[in-house]
């Protein structure tokens, strides 16, 4: 396979190479570090979940004020009630106090409730419409068949994401233009959206050669992929592009704390789990004492317990805690060497070419 530099993704977007930055949520995601992989050639992505319209309109400027290059926007799709939860003063005391000891620990004192747990998703979209990314990639279900006529209108190419063969044939018949194929593997969350993610735990050497045989849209293979060896694999298996996420949050250019990134460079990367601690939905982390002691008390769904958490996490960055904060980590950690993003990409690529050649 050596043209595996060109696919229907390349040849649509513009890309040099079939390489797609993972977007990052809560604040994770970077200006630079999007605007960086797509001048290098490949597709940036900036997880804009936490942000309102406005917000994102600004990130797109600041974003194209440093590259002409294509980048991609990612939304969370409200789901399972998400978007108004329905809890009452009363409750988030009572959800506050179990967790209580650990904001003591860190000499924080317990939140209040906020006007909102997240950002209105009715003005995100708007904001996105106005932004007109190259890419508008999403989340946790399928937007509404009247968004994705207006992205097209746009010239906005939509991109979902499935861990199941249900989902993605659910985002084809909806008029998805392409599909991201998300194995077990990966870190972060494990955005199922057909059924509960603990019943969507598929592995990347079974799922994408599935999904790609079971969609005509195009497939990029998303989970475990850190170097050149996953994006031969990946190709051969019928992806046309790849989405590498903790080799890109593990570079100095992405927005996460300088805790994690020494971390996912440390042997306990090693120790993934699964949890739903410190959202309230299933995500892949390195183990650590607040996801083992955390199991032990209520966890409130998304985005009430993603807040509740936020508010821990910030201090304990301040604090350098990595303990008492989520590390997001895929199991691929063990093979990362580049803290540096043209240098992770150009190895990706020469390593992808002398695997492909000797093929």
């Amino acid at each position: 396979m050596n043209n595996w530099k060109q696919s229907r993704v390349t040849d649509r977007l513009g890309l040099r190479f079939p390489i797609v930055q993972g977007p990052f949520g809560g604040g994770l995601s970077s200006v630079e570090l999007c605007s960086t992989v797509s001048a290098s050639g490949g597709l940036g992505s900036f997880g804009a979940h936490h942000l309102n319209g406005a917000e994102i309109i600004a990130t797109a400027a600041q974003i194209r004020a440093n590259t002409s290059k294509p980048f991609a926007l990612n939304l969370w799709i409200p789901f399972d009630g998400s978007d108004v939860p329905t809890y009452s003063n009363s409750e988030i005391t009572q959800l506050s106090a179990q967790w209580e000891p650990f904001f003591e620990e860190l000499q924080l004192p317990l939140p209040e409730k906020p006007v909102r747990f997240s950002p209105d998703y009715t003005d995100q979209i708007d904001g996105i419409l106005k932004a007109r990314p190259a890419v508008f990639s999403f989340v946790y279900g399928i937007p509404s068949a009247d968004i994705l006529t207006q992205c097209k209108q746009l010239g906005i190419t939509t991109l979902g994401t499935a861990t199941s063969i249900a989902e993605a044939v659910a985002l084809e018949r909806a008029g998805v233009d392409m599909v991201v194929a998300s194995g077990f593997e990966a870190g972060g969350h494990r955005v199922s959206f057909l059924q509960p993610a603990e019943d969507a735990l598929t592995g990347g050497l079974s799922l994408i050669p599935q999904i790609a045989d079971s969609i005509h849209i195009p497939v990029i293979a998303a989970g475990g992929i850190a170097d050149g060896r996953g994006i031969a694999a990946a190709r051969v298996l019928g992806a046309e592009a790849v989405q590498i996420g903790t080799a890109f949050l593990a570079c100095e250019e992405s927005g996460t704390s300088a805790l994690h990134k020494q971390a996912l460079f440390s042997e306990e990367a090693r120790h993934t789990g699964l949890t739903r601690v410190f959202s309230g939905r299933l995500a892949r982390g390195i183990r650590n004492r607040l996801m083992h002691e955390g199991q032990r008390r209520p966890i409130a769904p998304y985005p009430v317990q993603n807040w509740l958490m936020g508010q821990l996490k910030r201090a304990a960055i301040e604090a350098e805690r990595s303990d008492l904060m989520s590390l997001w980590c895929g199991q691929s950690a063990a093979l990362l060497q580049h803290q540096q993003t043209p240098a992770l990409i150009n190895s990706l690529v020469e390593e992808t070419d002398r695997l492909l050649q000797q093929v």
